[in-house]
C-alpha cells in the first residue's frame, strides 16, 4: 500500500494549510468567541478521518470487490441517517424516516447511473459518486424533515381550521408540503443555475488540479450536478411524504406530541 505522505511537497502543503486554522483561532481568541477548542477538535478529527478513509479506500480499490463497495455505501447511509435524525427531534420516527429517505433516494440515483451506463459499478467510480449523492441527500432530508415538522407545530391552528372545514390531511397540509419542498430544493437548483459563473465546483476543480482537460472536467461536472438535483428531488419527496404521515391519524386528525 503506498504511503500517503510520500514526497516532501505533499506533507509540506498539508502543514502549511494549518496556518489558516491558526489564523482563525487567533481571531477567535482576539474577539473572545471561544471557538479555539472547537477549531482544534475539528482540525484533528478531519485530519484523522481523512487519512483513515484514504487508507481504507486504497485497500478497497485494490480488492475491487463489489461487496466492500456496498458495505461502505451502507456505512455512509447509516451515518447520514443518524446525523439527520439527531437534528429532527420534533419528528416521530425520525431515525427510520431519515434512513429510508436517504437510502432510497441515493439507491435510486446510483442505480439509474449504473443501469444507464453513466458509471460502472466499480469502487473508484461508485464510492466517490455515492459519497456525493448520500451527502447531498442528507442535507436535503435534514431540511425537509425539520422544516415540515416545525411548520406543523407552528401552524397548527391553520391546519386544524382546514380540517374542521372538511379538508383531508393532504389538503390541509398541502401549503406546508409544497413550501418545504421548494425551500429544500432551492439551494441545489440555485447552484445548478450559477455553476461555472460564480465558482468552479468541486468535481471540476479536482479534475483540473489533477491535470485533466477542462472540457473533460466540464462533462463530469454536468453529470454530477444533474445527478445531485435528481438525488435531492427523490430524497426530498420521500422524506416529506414520510414526515407528513407521522403527524396525521387515519381519521385525518392532526397528531402532535
Amino acid at each position: 500500500m503506498p504511503d500517503l505522505f510520500a514526497g516532501v511537497d505533499g506533507i509540506e502543503r498539508v502543514l502549511l494549510s494549518i496556518a489558516f486554522i491558526l489564523v482563525a483561532a487567533a481571531v477567535s481568541r482576539w474577539q473572545s468567541s471561544d471557538l479555539e477548542r472547537d477549531l482544534l477538535i475539528a482540525t484533528v478529527r478531519s485530519f484523522v478521518q481523512l487519512i483513515a478513509i484514504g487508507y481504507v479506500l486504497e485497500l478497497v480499490f485494490e480488492l475491487d470487490n463489489p461487496l466492500f463497495t456496498v458495505v461502505i455505501l451502507l456505512v455512509m447511509t447509516v451515518t447520514a441517517g443518524r446525523t439527520t435524525a439527531s437534528r429532527a427531534r420534533r419528528t416521530p420516527n425520525a431515525q427510520r424516516i431519515s434512513l429510508f429517505s436517504i437510502g432510497a433516494g441515493s439507491a435510486l440515483t446510483i442505480g439509474l447511473l449504473v443501469v444507464l451506463g453513466v458509471f460502472d459499478f466499480v469502487p473508484h467510480d461508485i464510492i466517490p459518486i455515492g459519497g456525493m449523492v448520500i451527502g447531498n441527500s442528507m442535507t436535503t432530508a435534514t431540511l425537509v424533515i425539520t422544516r415540515l415538522s416545525n411548520d406543523f407545530y407552528d401552524q397548527r391552528g391553520m391546519i386544524e381550521g382546514k380540517l374542521a372545514l372538511g379538508a383531508t390531511s393532504r389538503q390541509a397540509s398541502l401549503t406546508q408540503f409544497q413550501r418545504t419542498i421548494r425551500s429544500a430544493l432551492s439551494p441545489i437548483i440555485d447552484t445548478t443555475k450559477t455553476v461555472g459563473l460564480i465558482k468552479l465546483p468541486g468535481a471540476m476543480t479536482g479534475m483540473i488540479l489533477a491535470g485533466a482537460s477542462p472540457l473533460e472536467a466540464v462533462q463530469l461536472q454536468i453529470i454530477v450536478m444533474y445527478m445531485l438535483v435528481g438525488a435531492a428531488t427523490f430524497t426530498g419527496l420521500i422524506a416529506a411524504w414520510l414526515t407528513y404521515r407521522q403527524f396525521f391519524t387515519p381519521a385525518h386528525q392532526l397528531a402532535l406530541g
